[in-house]
């Protein structure tokens, strides 16, 4: 089942953060299927939060669809090579955003491994967010999509991610957000082989 808009217009992005481990990201484009199951996850808190691209009511023609109603892709370029794939959560006007980290992979796996470039199934294929969006077929002219297309869309497939089996940790790569650098804000599934190798602060 595709996750329905309400899934995302909650207003506690903790909780929907912790609520995508498990679920399904599926891209078709060009009629071919690519999937993954979602492992790892880092939470942006809107503009009172200093590690967040809208921290501080902050505006620009890239974070823009931050600001839309929740259940839209939100995709940005790092470093001028990534794409980072980010899910737009609460309601119109409430910057929230979901970074996916790392998905296992599922459907499509040759595909993904021609993508990236690879010969063979490695861990290292769909850990960390840049190496997931390639291997997805996802780049920055997915974003504003809709979550609920046939290009790109979150499904639920019944598994289940139980509260012991998930660890909190603090965020990769935002260091300069100050005290907010120490949230933890990430979330993953315990001894996944597929999480990402990020240290955030401790």
């Amino acid at each position: 089942m595709i996750l329905p808009e309400t899934f995302y217009t909650r207003n506690n992005v903790l909780n929907i953060a912790k609520d995508l481990l498990g679920k399904i990201i599926v891209t078709e484009i060009n009629d071919i299927k690519t999937s993954g199951k979602i492992v790892e996850v880092e939470a942006y808190n809107g503009i009172n939060d200093k590690a967040s691209h809208a921290y501080n009511n902050r505006r620009t023609n890239r974070t823009e669809i931050m600001y839309c109603n929740g259940g839209v892709a939100y995709i940005y370029l790092c470093y001028g090579i990534h794409h980072l794939f980010n899910v737009v959560t609460n309601t119109k006007d409430i910057p929230h955003a979901i970074l996916i980290r790392a998905i296992e992979p599922i459907d499509g796996i040759t595909e993904m491994l021609c993508r990236r470039k690879m010969h063979q199934l490695k861990t290292t294929l769909t850990s960390g967010p840049g190496a997931l969006s390639m291997a997805l077929g996802i780049t920055t002219n997915y974003t504003g999509i809709s979550l609920q297309s046939n290009e790109l869309h979150i499904e639920d497939r019944g598994i289940i991610v139980n509260d012991t089996d998930i660890v909190s940790k603090t965020r990769v790569g935002v260091a300069y957000a100050q005290e907010d650098a120490l949230l933890p804000y990430r979330f993953y599934i315990k001894n996944n082989p597929y999480v990402s190798k990020g240290k955030g602060l401790e």
